[in-house]
């Protein structure tokens, strides 16, 4: 069962893996693989996106251009009554790929990514220069093994 009751048959958990892998396949592409009709699998959709399983289609980028970028997960702590800001001042940072409300000491897991350690080090600096950002750890990520 999904987020929000919806629950997933073998053929959608299916669908969904040959999304994640490349969301670019046609309908031919995915019925072929699954056995089922284009219109089967145009309804499959269609149901998924209405129940907010699937809420849209993205790029992946490429191992060699990933592999080029510094990546780093950023650990924050925020001062009482100042998560709200800091997640709305870390969405407004391009370089910020996601943030994630934790339980535990942090409030905040900050995914970024840069184009160099230079780019990478003044992003640290700016966010932790953030009003209501108390303290921050960080760690580097040196080599993805699995990534879905």
């Amino acid at each position: 069962m999904a987020n929000g009751g919806v629950t997933l048959d073998e053929i959608d958990e299916r669908l969904l893996t040959l999304l994640r892998d490349d969301a670019r396949q046609t309908i031919a592409q995915l019925a072929k693989e699954l056995g089922l009709s284009r219109g089967a699998i145009y309804s499959r959709l269609a149901r998924l996106e209405e129940e907010q399983v699937v809420a849209g289609y993205t790029v992946r980028l490429g191992r060699a251009f990933s592999a080029s970028r510094m990546r780093a997960h950023m650990m924050i702590k925020t001062l009482p009554r100042y998560h709200r800001e800091v997640e709305q001042a870390l969405a407004a940072i391009p370089l910020v790929q996601a943030i994630h409300a934790i339980s535990g000491e942090y409030d905040i897991i900050a995914m970024l990514e840069a184009e160099d350690s230079t780019q990478l080090n003044e992003l640290i600096d700016e966010i932790g220069l953030l009003d209501g950002v108390e303290r921050t750890t960080t760690s580097v990520i040196l080599v993805t093994k699995v990534e879905r």
